[in-house]
């Protein structure tokens, strides 16, 4: 069984990306979605993050109010390590065990983890291989301001507070290049699952 560890910032395309994966009958595992677990109450990890930073994150119905949360953290480099010392280590706790638990099925498909902060967060040791989408900065600024409805300065801030792609690339097995229109996406996906089954045969 072969892991694809699939990130790439703001606007590149990931998660069209894995859902591609997805409707080809892939497992995807999302990160996003195990950090929203990793925060439910009563968990060893939601009782860290409220004793690190106290009640008023808490929510009337006792979930952590992440927009809180975040306001408490942004612009505050300190804290927001204090917080991914946290909770990147359960994320990556939780992906280990559903990719543990596929490879009991006995599939031998490849299966993928999607996570903006793979790289980030140290993760490169749960899979197999790293592919990287990378989209250009004005493409990424442009795709952003229309998907999101917000400014350009704001899109710039968070494009300036991830990895570039060059960052991304050093860690990279497959680069998936992203500026032009979603089929030419998806032929290149083709074109790298077509040799990523070349690799897994010569493997």
């Amino acid at each position: 069984m072969t892991v694809i560890g699939l990130t790439g910032g703001i606007a590149s395309g990931k998660s069209t990306v894995a859902k591609y994966f997805a409707d080809l009958g892939h497992k995807v595992i999302d990160a996003d979605q195990l950090g929203h677990r990793a925060y439910e109450p009563d968990s060893e990890c939601y009782e860290m993050v409220v004793e690190a930073f106290g009640s008023g994150i808490v929510a009337p119905d006792r979930t952590i109010d992440r927009r809180e949360l975040g306001s408490t953290v942004f612009g505050n480099p300190e804290a927001l390590k204090q917080l991914t010392d946290i909770v990147w280590p359960e994320i990556k706790r939780l992906a280990k065990l559903e990719i543990d638990e596929f490879e009991r099925t006995g599939s031998s498909r490849p299966i993928v983890l999607e996570a903006a902060v793979l790289i980030e967060a140290g993760w490169q040791d749960i899979v197999d291989e790293i592919w990287v989408v990378t989209v250009d900065k004005e493409v990424a600024i442009a795709r952003a301001t229309s998907r999101d409805g917000v400014a350009r300065e704001a899109v710039e801030a968070r494009i300036s507070a991830q990895l570039s792609n060059e960052e991304r690339l050093r860690e990279a097995d497959v680069n998936i290049p992203n500026n032009l229109s979603e089929q030419d996406l998806f032929r290149s996906l083709d074109r790298e699952i077509r040799l990523l089954e070349q690799r897994r045969e010569q493997a």
